[in-house]
């Protein structure tokens, strides 16, 4: 069983930070991605940043220089600094897991947590 549960969205002005925490309740043999990625109105999910296992981070273009992500055991977090008004969007934190061997590997969600930057 999975559940991935995000905190710390919220309101912020250009230019501000936050922190985006995910805590993972993740029973898997192997978890090989953790992330989280972003949904705006009216565009599809992207991509914001995720790590492996080992921890190889990835970043869009879109942050890099500016977001954070680190990961200990099931747990997430993504550091915002510098944001943006179109950085505004739904986060979601993501994992993909093994769940038992010889099973294949599956991709889990969390509800989303909203993002507002906005003077």
């Amino acid at each position: 069983q999975v559940q991935l549960v995000e905190s710390g969205g919220g309101l912020v002005q250009p230019g501000g930070s936050l922190t985006l925490s995910c805590a993972g309740s993740i029973s898997a043999v192997v978890i090989y991605i953790m992330g989280w990625y972003r949904q705006a109105p009216g565009k599809q999910r992207e991509l914001v940043a995720t790590v492996t296992n080992p921890a190889m981070p990835t970043y869009a273009d879109s942050v890099k220089g500016r977001f954070t992500i680190s990961r200990e055991n099931a747990n997430v977090e993504l550091q915002m600094n510098s944001l943006k008004p179109e950085d505004t969007a739904v986060y979601y934190c993501y994992a993909r897991i093994l769940p038992t061997w010889g099973q294949s590997a599956q991709d889990y969600w969390g509800q989303g947590t909203q993002v507002t930057v906005s003077s």
